[in-house]
């Protein structure tokens, strides 16, 4: 045994979060996909068992009340907001994180002061949201001005209305400063819109506390809600008052089932609610995060950063140099939890990797990443993965070089 696999096990002996693995349905596979489609928890199906033939099959139309169907977003929502640093009664869950950015960005563009007619938008952001927020931009009137967000506060002026940002960028795993660009958004005037995608469930947020006006996410990554899981928009209390959706649908109405012909918007986060919740979807992410149950998000980032420390001492002592070289920042306040590695053969490395039981994803063209939660993902992965990276790396420069059979 290596010293490295040494070093993985007394690592893993020590954890306090080890335990919480047999919390999920994994295998001998090095899952390290989370940060993309999160594991499936243990108990999730029995539960889902149970709202299909109790709650669906026998109750029936009954369980919009006696079963808590009508009040799911904003319950969940309240189970959702300790872990990014909410209080109570800011998060509604429900309709998808592009939904919810459209909302967001529309919403923020009317709380705005009047006469500002640009929207700042993070230059490498996930496509979806720049092609949500240019959208938004042409039906409302303003102008897209992409940045990278370590030049947002020279970029903002009196012009700008809103900014749209990535907590963590979600091709290099890169951490950006959420309180500092907050701060500058609300000197400049302007409100401050965070995609929290890629840190939620691995790191601490702090909504509250560093006074994010809106904030969308999704649950199926680092919070394990299943495939197309509901999103979630964060509205912050003081703006709710005066928060004007741009989809103003009948779930939000101050009196739903009045069905009168005017919209009213109702009190609080259900403001931020559309159409009718999809139920199945969203009673699977309420049980998935019964695993968050004792919890802390700041054990949680501690485990992510020795993760990510070990995986990158492993690849630096296994693979070959020059081979791959990290697009992730070294600094702890600068990483999420991700590694992504430049490679020039990403594409049949990822499949090799796969192939033998090591799952990551990639970004094309030549972007390897690791996702690494800490609630099911060990030191004994990381120097795994590691290793098998080094294995297929030499396997592949044998076939490149002509002196050995194709990688698999």
């Amino acid at each position: 045994m290596s010293d490295l696999q040494e070093r993985a096990r007394a690592l893993d002996t020590a954890d306090e979060l080890a335990p919480l693995r047999e919390l999920f349905t994994l295998d001998d596979t090095v899952y390290l996909d989370g940060n993309s489609l999160g594991a499936l928890p243990r108990h999730v199906p029995a539960r889902m068992q149970e709202v299909l033939t109790r709650e669906w099959g026998e109750l029936r139309i009954r369980s919009w009340g006696e079963s808590g169907w009508w009040t799911a977003p904003e319950r969940i929502g309240d189970r959702i907001a300790p872990i990014v640093g909410a209080a109570a009664g800011q998060i509604v869950v429900g309709d998808s994180t592009s939904v919810n950015v459209f909302k967001a960005v529309v919403a923020a563009t009317r709380l705005a002061p009047e006469g500002r007619d640009e929207i700042l938008v993070d230059a490498n952001t996930f496509p979806t949201d720049g092609y949500i927020a240019g959208s938004a931009a042409r039906m409302t009137g303003h102008r897209i001005v992409p940045v990278a967000p370590a030049e947002v506060p020279d970029a903002l002026g009196p012009r700008t209305a809103a900014v749209l940002l990535n907590h963590v960028d979600y091709r290099s795993g890169r951490l950006h400063d959420l309180p500092a660009l907050t701060a500058a958004a609300h000197a400049a005037g302007a409100v401050a819109v965070w995609d929290l995608c890629h840190s939620a469930g691995a790191l601490p947020v702090d909504l509250d506390r560093h006074g994010v006006d809106l904030a969308v996410g999704c649950t199926y990554k680092y919070l394990n809600g299943g495939p197309g899981s509901p999103a979630y928009l964060y509205v912050a209390a003081r703006h709710q008052p005066v928060f004007d959706s741009p989809l103003p649908g009948w779930t939000s109405h101050a009196d739903p089932f009045a069905m009168t012909p005017g919209y009213e918007a109702a009190e609080g986060a259900a403001r931020g609610r559309v159409g009718t919740p999809d139920i199945l979807s969203m009673l699977a992410l309420e049980s998935s995060l019964d695993v968050w149950d004792g919890v802390g998000v700041e054990a949680v980032r501690a485990k992510s950063l020795a993760l990510t420390d070990f995986f990158l001492e492993c690849v630096a002592e296994y693979v070959p140099a020059g081979r791959v070289t990290s697009v992730t920042p070294a600094a702890h306040a600068e990483r999420g939890s991700q590694v992504a590695l430049r490679c020039e053969d990403a594409e049949p490395v990822m499949a090799a990797l796969i192939a033998r039981g090591v799952v990551g994803d990639l970004r094309r063209p030549d972007v390897l990443r690791f996702g690494f939660t800490p609630l099911y993902v060990g030191f004994a992965d990381a120097e795994r993965a590691a290793r098998l990276l080094a294995n297929v790396l030499d396997g592949l420069a044998d076939v490149l070089d002509g002196s050995a059979a194709p990688v698999a």
